[in-house]
């Protein structure tokens, strides 16, 4: 077979430099024709659309084309021509055919629909559907634009530890790392696990959160986030919780909760711009087959400014609700903390825009929590969309020594644990603020899908670390 560099079929589809020699690699994901010409529809993952081979099948040996079949992988030479066709304006006309990788009668992925759960079982072979070729290139442009938004802005990326001693929402759902035999764990006196000849020395566990590390950075940068691998040992099954995802964290010294929530709502209008400009055509798709209200929801968030409110009155709000007659299967009150749907009565009924909480019961959320004057409630703030519900979740810090220390000790949080935190409040402390963004929780938004794990290559759910 004759060497030709090869064009990835995006910039096929693209060119416009007709009657060259070219070579196109893929996968085969249809193969069409009559007894005189065959129609092969490639695609290499470039973009979610296939480019056109037309094979005239006098030219080609029998047994050669009897291995093009759907999931087949072929290094095509040809001709670019225009095509006839309507979709696109260009096709190859092939003159060579390899097969790079033949592929057996058993592939799974044949031309037909799928479902969602089926497609979680071949995993392995999923990112191959149109589908999900369009979400993870998505998940790819997010992750650039997160890092641009930030970059741009003076912040500068800090990688927080994926082992860790410490439980930063104290809420004890950690998984633990040890090298130690499990089978004939050393215990004390007491009858207590002795970490002491663990390979750290105690006990540790996968991260939860990089915001208290992160915290430590920002009282020397200024401005910081990180992004990266956070993990749940949460018994959930639910379509909105994963075991193992991916979090971005900000953390800005010298800002309170105001200028919080306006970086909260600039960096996701930002995001949503960059879905918008950079994968048009796969979020076309989406629309298409999978959401048809995904462009326009995006739109929406876009052309509509963040509403700002208490979570007292959202939560007044909740309740004339119910008194006028609307039904919530969770119950709503002033200390509860909101579920999806109330979220979303915000979001979707109320204000028709998004919503940012402020100012929940301390009770509620986690010890770092900057206290306000009122002695009930804390600087937190919550990012609410449509059809998610919390995408955000954030608060002003408390920078106060005596109130974190007091706080930290009435939820239980160890100072042993955490004494290199409690420093920074000892060591020229400053007002600071930050967030976390579940990334999942904003590619879900940006592709309408209603899984959460359908938005992650491989998924770590309970009972699930497959692949």
């Amino acid at each position: 077979m004759e060497k030709i560099s090869r064009t990835r079929v995006v910039d096929l589809l693209n060119a416009e430099t007709f009657g060259t020699a070219v070579n196109a690699k893929g996968w085969v994901r249809t193969r069409r024709g009559s007894k005189q010409v065959s129609f092969i529809a490639l695609n290499d993952g470039s973009t979610i659309h296939n480019i056109q081979i037309v094979v005239d099948l006098g030219k080609f040996d029998e047994e050669l084309l009897k291995l093009i079949t759907t999931g087949a992988c072929l290094s095509v030479n040809g001709i670019l021509v225009e095509s006839v066709g309507s979709g696109q304006k260009a096709e190859v006309q092939a003159t060579e055919i390899e097969v790079l990788g033949a592929c057996d009668n058993s592939y799974p992925l044949q031309k037909k629909g799928h479902s969602m759960e089926f497609l979680r079982e071949v995993a392995h072979l999923r990112p191959r559907t149109n589908t999900f070729g369009a979400i993870f290139r998505i998940r790819h442009h997010m992750a650039i634009a997160i890092h641009r938004f930030f970059h741009e802005r003076g912040f500068f990326y800090f990688h927080t530890p994926i082992i860790t001693g410490s439980d930063c929402e104290g809420a004890g759902q950690m998984f633990q790392v040890t090298t130690m035999n499990l089978y004939d764990l050393p215990k004390d006196d007491n009858g207590q696990i002795d970490y002491s000849n663990d390979f750290f020395g105690k006990q540790a566990s996968l991260t939860v959160s990089g915001q208290l590390e992160g915290e430590l950075a920002a009282l020397a940068l200024g401005a910081i986030y990180t992004f990266g691998p956070t993990f749940r040992a949460e018994n959930s099954n639910t379509p909105r919780h994963l075991a193992e995802f991916w979090m971005i964290e900000p953390e800005v010294a010298f800002n309170e909760i105001e200028e919080n929530m306006q970086l909260a709502e600039d960096f996701i209008k930002y995001c949503l711009q960059w879905a918008l400009d950079n994968c048009a055509a796969d979020l076309q798709f989406l629309n298409d087959m999978v959401d048809k209200e995904l462009i326009e929801r995006l739109k929406f968030v876009l052309n509509n400014s963040f509403v700002r409110l208490t979570y007292t009155e959202g939560v007044s709000i909740l309740e004339k609700a119910v008194t006028g007659g609307h039904k919530f299967e969770f119950p709503i009150y002033w200390g509860a903390d909101l579920a999806a749907e109330h979220e979303r009565y915000l979001v979707e009924r109320h204000f028709k825009a998004p919503v940012i909480l402020t100012d929940y019961p301390k009770e509620i959320k986690s010890f770092y929590m900057k206290q306000n004057d009122d002695g009930k409630t804390v600087r937190a703030m919550d990012v609410l969309f449509p059809k998610i519900g919390e995408i955000i979740g954030g608060s002003q810090r408390e920078e106060n020594y005596e109130k974190l220390k007091c706080r930290a000790a009435e939820m239980g949080v160890p100072e042993k644990d955490i004494w290199w935190y409690m420093d920074t409040r000892r060591f020229g402390t400053a007002p600071h603020s930050g967030f976390g963004l579940g990334f999942e929780r904003l590619l879900l938004f940006v592709t309408g899908m209603s899984n959460i794990r359908d938005v992650i290559p491989f998924p770590r759910t309970p009972n699930n670390a497959e692949f």
